[in-house]
């Protein structure tokens, strides 16, 4: 299709397009998560970033390149949960910038766009890593410049920019060690690419059209339970039939006779006339191959007149397919209980700050400063009231809350500085972009990247200093502390030089995993011994809504016996998902 500009309707339809294709794939995306936890949440947060600002531009019946980009750039700001959702969020706000002053958008106006969004988006992160959505994206951005200069033809220019993006993104485990130990490709990357890829099918009419949209948006808001909470498989996405080609097969050729750019042209071509999914590359006498298949011998012939082969792996998908469907039904089982204590558990902390809510006018005059924390679990909650907390944010490992989220906190807490705990390091960027979206109250950040260091921080707060006094002070007491975190494993995979099956109970530490095994019990324990040596004095276990008090005292007893000198403090913290936090200092 020889498409040589963007009006603002076909731009409504591929944006709306690119989110529907994020949304269809999302539960696939979260099970890429490194470490091999109940938690994945990558798809979840960029979706409901990217369906924030979907619904707003499904709502424009006349768009304008203008009022597209405003509500491209707005919607997905406001709702930007998780680092990726922060950062899918900034891509867009760069790529609007720059389209929203045109009538129409062309082939060189895109490449620019591309190039801005990823510098916003660079920006945006503090400490930029490479093999992350970051590079992809900066893969795309260069191609799409390369590119400006050789076709007019959008379609060309798309699919040129979407494989290069493939294979930035299949590089990503050679430039990020822990993503190569668990073999998946960086989530967030391959995140934007399913968007990228929707976008392209509405470009060309294969996407959302207008008639639909209500019907398609209003699935993020409505639903089952499971669809609502981010629990439930896409079992849709499991449907055997739509895999067209059933094998995934890789293997490497080592080039023993002429192979140079054409043969290599050629060969490419023939492998996209058995299958799809294809990344060709050559790196001096060694190609690496992948291709989707339904006659990986087809591929395997043709590559044998090149040279040998090694590191052959062939992959039945539609196998693996079922199997995964029949695990995720029964982790449908397991996590729907979970998001139906989840659910008592917001219902409780809407009840008891409905209280706080409802006197917020009689606050004034504004007390000097004020303190909003994201926790989990009625008894975390009720600790961090305790300690001083003003508002509590439901949200945590399993549910990211918005930067939208962020914001109504912060309308609610009557004070001049506002201090922020995210607990989590996946929510610090969605605190910091609110941070900046808030003109009458002086926000500060305190990024403590789990419950313990939150609460910490908060008890360390001390009223005579000023802001940037206690906010050093936090950090610095932070530091001190030390995280574990108990849950079991949802695949099975190896990390840290340990043998993890789906079921074990993991150990997991602040820079990475600390223990395995198959008793909770037994594995928290062996998690503490790996966190205390002779300089702590203070372990506090909080226990969560899968475990018993009887069960918790017997790990209390069991520490206090193993670490003879240390206090040891046990709390009910009622945290779904994991069955232990636990903090030494």
């Amino acid at each position: 299709m020889n498409i040589r500009e963007i009006d603002a309707s076909l731009m409504k339809r591929a944006f709306l397009a690119g989110a529907q294709g994020l949304e269809a794939k999302k539960e696939w995306i979260n099970e890429l998560n490194v470490f091999p936890v109940p938690d994945g949440d990558t798809g979840t947060n960029m979706t409901m970033t990217i369906m924030a600002a979907a619904r707003e531009v499904a709502a424009l019946e006349n768009p304008t390149m203008e009022t597209l980009s405003r509500a491209i750039s707005s919607g997905s700001l406001r709702g930007a949960r998780g680092n990726s959702g922060v950062i899918l969020s900034q891509l867009f706000r760069g790529f609007t910038k720059e389209i929203k002053t045109k009538d129409v958008v062309t082939v060189s106006v895109l490449a620019d766009a591309f190039v801005r969004g990823t510098e916003t988006a660079y920006k945006a992160v503090m400490k930029p890593k490479e093999g992350t959505i970051l590079t992809v994206a900066k893969g795309m951005a260069e191609k799409a410049v390369e590119m400006a200069s050789k076709t007019e033809n959008v379609e060309e220019f798309a699919r040129e920019v979407i494989q290069y993006g493939d294979l930035v993104l299949n590089q990503t485990p050679e430039m990020l060690p822990v993503l190569k130990q668990a073999g998946v490709v960086d989530s967030g990357g391959q995140g934007l690419m399913q968007v990228m890829k929707g976008a392209l099918d509405g470009l060309l009419g294969i996407g959302v059209s207008g008639a639909d949209t209500d019907a398609v948006f209003g699935k993020a808001e409505s639903g089952s339970a499971a669809s609502q909470s981010g629990f439930g498989p896409d079992v849709a996405d499991l449907d055997t039939s739509d895999i067209r080609y059933g094998y995934c097969t890789e293997f490497i050729i080592n080039v023993e006779k002429r192979y140079d750019e054409k043969l290599e042209q050629e060969f490419k071509s023939y492998l996209e006339s058995i299958g799809d999914s294809l990344v060709v590359v050559s790196d001096e006498d060694v190609v690496k191959v992948h291709v989707h298949t339904n006659d990986p011998g087809l591929a395997i012939q043709r590559a044998l007149t090149y040279g040998s082969l090694s590191r052959m792996k062939i992959d039945n998908m539609r196998e693996e397919h079922q199997e995964r469907l029949i695990q995720n039904a029964e982790k449908l089982a397991k996590d729907q209980k979970k998001a139906d204590q989840a659910k008592g558990q917001a219902a409780a902390f809407q009840e008891a700050q409905a209280e706080d809510e409802a006197g917020a006018a009689d606050r004034e005059p504004r007390k000097p400063y004020g303190f909003i924390a994201v926790s989990v679990g009625e008894g975390m909650g009720e600790i961090f009231r305790g300690i001083g907390a003003d508002y509590l944010i439901e949200g945590g490992q399993t549910m990211n809350p918005s930067t939208e989220d962020m914001l109504n906190a912060i309308d609610q807490v009557c004070a001049d500085q506002v201090f922020i705990l995210p607990n989590n390091k996946n929510i610090i960027l969605a605190a910091e972009q609110a941070k900046y979206l808030v003109e009458d109250k002086e926000i500060i950040v305190v990024p403590s990247k789990t419950v313990p260091q939150g609460i910490t921080a908060l008890i360390n707060f001390i009223p005579e200093l000023s802001a940037e006094e206690n906010l050093k002070t936090m950090m610095e007491e932070m530091e001190h502390i030390k995280t574990g975190q108990i849950t079991y494993a949802v695949r099975s995979t190896q990390i840290d030089g340990m043998e993890i099956h789906q079921g074990d109970i993991m150990g997991l530490g602040d820079q990475g995993m600390l223990a395995v095994g198959s008793s909770i019990e037994k594995t928290a324990i062996d998690t503490l011994k790996a966190m205390v040596d002779e300089e702590s004095e203070l372990i506090s276990i909080y226990y969560g809504s899968d475990v018993k008090a009887e069960e918790a005292q017997r790990v209390f007893a069991k520490a206090q016996k193993t670490c003879p000198g240390c206090e040891v403090e046990l709390h009910n913290g009622g945290q779904p998902i994991y069955y232990y936090l636990m903090s030494v200092e």
